[in-house]
C-alpha cells in the first residue's frame, strides 16, 4: 500500500515509518502537523493515511479535523487514526460521513503489530474499524433514548461488536452464539434502527453510524 504517515513525535514517525517499510509497503510522506497531511494527500493520493490526533500548534485535535476535512476534499479517503485519546465530538463527524474506510486505534491498546497492520488493511480496503474502548466511549457520549431504546441489551452487544468491524462469524465466536442467531439479532436490529435492504447502502456501517449520531 501507498501510506502517508502524520504523525508529530519524531521518534514514533520514524518507527512508523521503518515498521511499513519493512513489511513492503511504501511511506510517500511523513509529515507533523495537520497542514502537512492535507498537503501530501492532495499530492500522493495514498491509499491509506495514518493520522496522530494532538498535532502543532495546540496539540489538541489538529490532527482529526485535518482528517475531516480531507474526506471533505477526498471523498472516501482511507484515514486510520492512531492516538493515544479519544475526541468524541470530531471522531463521531468523521464517521458520519458514512463513506467507510475509517479507523480508530488507541496507541497503548495496539498489542500486537499484525493487528495494526491488519487495521490499516481492512481501512484501506473501505471498512471501520475502532477500537472497543473508542467505541465505548462514542456510545456513552452520544446515546439518547429514542429507535435505539427499542434494542435489546444483546442487540446493543451485536452492535458494538460490529462497530469494531466483526463479522458475524466473529460476533458469534464472542458471543458464543450460532452463526444463524447472529443474523437474526442483526436483522431485527436493522428493523429496528429503520434500515431496509439496499443495494446502494452499507447497513451495517450506517446501524454504527445511527448509534454514534443519536
Amino acid at each position: 500500500m501507498r501510506v502517508v504517515v502524520a504523525e508529530d513525535s519524531a521518534v514514533l514517525r520514524e518507527g512508523l515509518v521503518e515498521l511499513l517499510t519493512l513489511r513492503g509497503h511504501e511511506v510517500v510522506a511523513a509529515v507533523r502537523d495537520g497542514g502537512g497531511l492535507r498537503a501530501a494527500v492532495d499530492e500522493h493520493r495514498p491509499d491509506v493515511s495514518v493520522v496522530d490526533i494532538r498535532m502543532p500548534p495546540t496539540h489538541t485535535d489538529e490532527g482529526l479535523r485535518a482528517a475531516i476535512a480531507l474526506r471533505a476534499d477526498h471523498p472516501g479517503t482511507a484515514i486510520l487514526l492512531f492516538s493515544q485519546y479519544i475526541e468524541t465530538t470530531y471522531a463521531a463527524e468523521l464517521l458520519a460521513d458514512r463513506g467507510g474506510g475509517v479507523g480508530y486505534l488507541l496507541k497503548d491498546r495496539v498489542a500486537e503489530v499484525s493487528d495494526f497492520l491488519d487495521a490499516l488493511r481492512r481501512v484501506a480496503a473501505g471498512e471501520t474499524v475502532l477500537d472497543p474502548e473508542v467505541v465505548s466511549q462514542l456510545l456513552g457520549s452520544t446515546r439518547r433514548t429514542d429507535a435505539l431504546a427499542e434494542l435489546t441489551d444483546r442487540e446493543r452487544e451485536v452492535l458494538a461488536l460490529m462497530a469494531e468491524g466483526r463479522s458475524n462469524a466473529a460476533i458469534a465466536g464472542t458471543l458464543y452464539l450460532s452463526p444463524g442467531s447472529v443474523e437474526k439479532y442483526v436483522t431485527s436490529l436493522f428493523g429496528k434502527l429503520g434500515l431496509p435492504p439496499s443495494e446502494a447502502d452499507n447497513r451495517r456501517v450506517l446501524a454504527v453510524l445511527r448509534y454514534l449520531d443519536s
